[in-house]
């Protein structure tokens, strides 16, 4: 019975002790202004309300994929070449190069595999140029977004890409399975639950 009655006190007694344990900071590091956690705070969800104003066309795009260097890692047609495909081939062709994992091809393009097209603003914005990331102005990136979209079928060229119709774009795959995986292939591992 002493056991019993000495045991609450005791456990409550090591919590605190490893409570505490970890509060001290040591007198190093202070907190985060709001403006600091406002300038990392720079992820976009798919409604979109944390897009910023500006405005792109595909056309404006299309010359900026050429100005920033896109190309030269993606390729002229958005495929073929080292970096992932952004813009889905003809499918007359194979790449040459070899398709890093996770595996970004002809067969899950960002603008078709996508339930949201702000994904594709925010990635770019946050991503791009390789070595240059978040130096592109927000119209720039509505541009280039816009450009995608286009080349993939998704919007008309003259459609103007800004903080209220970008969200409103409908993605072939917004429910999540307008895509079937990739088959499987013997020596490739698989996922728990993965479809067969």
């Amino acid at each position: 019975m002493a056991f019993r009655e000495l045991t609450l006190p005791l456990l409550v007694l090591a919590l605190s002790q490893a409570a505490s344990a970890q509060a001290p900071s040591y007198g190093v590091g202070r907190t985060a202004t709001a403006d600091e956690i406002h300038a990392w705070d720079i992820s976009i969800g798919p409604d979109g309300k944390e897009l910023p104003p500006g405005r792109g066309t595909a056309k404006e795009g299309a010359q900026l994929y050429l100005q920033k260097g896109c190309s030269g890692c993606h390729g002229r047609s958005g495929s073929m070449a080292p970096a992932p495909t952004l813009i889905k081939s003809d499918g007359t062709k194979t790449t040459p190069y070899p398709c890093l994992a996770p595996c970004v091809n002809d067969n899950n393009v960002m603008a078709l595999h996508s339930p949201s097209a702000t994904v594709m603003w925010d990635y770019i914005n946050r991503g791009m140029p390789l070595g240059k990331e978040q130096t592109l102005k927000p119209d720039e990136v509505y541009s280039l977004t816009a450009f995608l979209l286009f080349m993939n079928n998704i919007i008309k060229e003259d459609d103007v890409m800004d903080a209220q119709s970008l969200p409103a774009v409908v993605m072939p795959n917004r429910d999540g399975a307008a895509l079937p995986p990739e088959p499987w292939q013997h020596g490739v591992p698989r996922l728990k639950g993965y479809p067969r």
